[in-house]
């Protein structure tokens, strides 16, 4: 990507972003803007793993699920290939977009003791957003900026992802909520972005929303989504900086039941619990650590690469559900203009 960027003789960033620490850490989006002209390609891949059951914040086994329920989930992994781009038109303004591809894979249990798993993949929901300068004080290494986001999500993303399981005689039928590619709806992405430094030290910190603004055709409406997050860097030198963030995020119940998504098997006994639209809600506070790389050399000053790895530190579902164990994202962005 970036060899053809240089080829039609674009020219790489050295503003007062291009270094390490320009950037918060990679799992953090929309967290910074761009001068008038300038342009900016990213690719993340992002992976998550679930095992194991909580219900509220204390840690349960299968078998006592499935004393509730006749299917109980043991695992799941979760893939997604975030591609984006942001130009800023004029001054203060940045516009953004991005489209991600997800596959998901969840593995469960049964009450006979049978084993089975289901999976789901496809593009997910292509996002818009135009990110407004706020505020500035300082430039360079010593600078403070402020941005507010406006955000919209368009309904790419499939709600109708079907496969097999031992309770449907063959057929393929609707999977449950959390193996949904999409929301169905169009949803509001609201955000406020800080981001400090003082030489070598930077921080920042940014508050953001996912709203729902309507019901999907499946008659249900994913819970809104809200998370705050903060970081602190240090950059060792002109090529790699190294970050800590904690990031707290809230999910929200889903309101309204899709009919497609079996609840009960026709005695009457509930299913599995990922079928309930009203046992979606989770809190999660996670720490993780990342990596900026950036390449010392002037025609490549905007490529730059990233790694972000962390752990929930304390997590609360509405179960009983699959408790998260890691989260992976891995990213390279070029700038130019």
């Amino acid at each position: 990507m970036a060899v053809g960027f240089l080829l039609v003789g674009s020219t790489a960033r050295v503003g007062a972003d291009a270094d390490p620490a320009g950037h918060a850490p990679i799992g953090v989006m929309g967290d910074h803007t761009h001068a008038p002209g300038e342009v900016m390609f990213s690719y993340r891949y992002m992976r998550m793993r679930m095992n194991g059951l909580r219900d509220g914040d204390d840690g349960v086994s299968s078998s006592h699920v499935l004393n509730d329920f006749l299917v109980a989930p043991l695992s799941m992994d979760m893939e997604m290939h975030m591609f984006g781009m942001m130009y800023a038109p004029i001054e203060r303004v940045t516009l953004a977009a991005m489209l991600p591809y997800v596959e998901m894979d969840m593995r469960h249990k049964t009450r006979a003791g049978g084993r089975f798993t289901t999976f789901s993949d496809g593009v997910g929901d292509f996002r818009i957003a135009a990110l407004i300068d706020l505020w500035k004080s300082g430039e360079g290494h010593d600078a403070h900026r402020v941005h507010g986001q406006l955000g919209l999500s368009f309904p790419t993303g499939s709600i109708t992802q079907r496969d097999r399981t031992p309770l449907s005689a063959g057929n393929r039928v609707r999977i449950p909520y959390p193996m949904q590619i999409g929301t169905g709806t169009y949803d509001f992405l609201p955000a406020l972005t800080y981001r400090g430094r003082d030489g070598r030290i930077g921080w920042g910190g940014q508050a953001r929303g996912e709203i729902r603004l309507n019901e999907n055709h499946a008659d249900y409406r994913v819970g809104n989504e809200y998370g705050l997050t903060a970081w602190g860097s240090y950059t060792l030198s002109e090529w790699v900086s190294f970050s800590l963030r904690a990031e707290w995020t809230h999910q929200v119940n889903i309101s309204g039941r899709d009919p497609s998504i079996a609840i009960t098997n026709p005695a009457g006994t509930p299913i599995i619990a990922t079928a309930d639209p009203g046992r979606r809600a989770a809190m999660r506070l996670d720490a993780l650590a990342g990596v900026n790389f950036m390449l010392p050399v002037t025609a490549l000053k905007g490529l730059r690469f990233a790694i972000e790895a962390g752990l929930p530190a304390y997590q609360n579902l509405d179960g009983p559900g699959l408790e998260t164990d890691w989260i992976t994202t891995v990213g390279v962005q070029y700038a130019f203009d």
